[in-house]
């Protein structure tokens, strides 16, 4: 596989559904971690963008929780805690002893865990359950893994979008 020159994995040209999918979900996946390099523990935690509250280590923390939900909670349908149970519970909120390596620690290892269910599911056509609530909204309960990964991209392209706003008010870099 060959990559950017910073180093993103570049998604193949041609490649089954399962594959690209996951390959475009590993470029976005390294896109966030690459929007947080290079900065300080304060840079980190700055809310750049006010009136918003977003930070690019809330980011962090926010879509190691998105990937807990979405692979173990409704594909898995595994009952897994919350990741960060601190503040509403999704993952936005910071806490003074955590950094930017133990989030980006705790988010690779949901990442390596949203990996292994999708490479043991047999098929993309497999269904995760979701809750009353979540059904109630979505219109059904029963969800595809190729929907969860279609919605995971989808996830990771808007909040890398934010990433790129927050990162260029933090220090001026633009770009991927």
């Amino acid at each position: 596989m060959s990559t950017t020159p910073d180093g993103r994995p570049i998604p193949p040209a041609h490649a089954d559904e399962r594959a690209m999918l996951s390959a475009w979900l590993d470029f976005h996946r390294a896109t966030l971690a690459l929007k947080c390099q290079g900065l300080d523990d304060r840079q980190l935690r700055l809310a750049s963008a006010a009136p918003s509250e977003m930070t690019l280590l809330g980011l962090v923390q926010h879509l190691a929780e998105v990937e807990r939900n979405w692979f173990q909670r409704v594909f898995a349908r595994l009952d897994v805690p919350l990741v960060y149970p601190e503040g509403k519970g999704d993952g936005f909120t910071l806490v003074p002893e955590r950094g930017l390596d133990e989030a980006l620690a705790v988010w690779r290892a949901e990442v390596a865990r949203s990996r292994e269910l999708v490479t043991a599911a047999g098929s993309l056509d497999e269904s995760g359950r979701l809750s009353e609530a979540e059904a109630a909204m979505a219109g059904t309960q029963g969800l595809s893994l190729r929907w969860i990964m279609v919605h995971m991209i989808e996830e990771y392209a808007r909040h890398n979008g934010h990433a790129d706003l927050l990162r260029e008010l933090v220090d001026g870099a633009t770009g991927a």
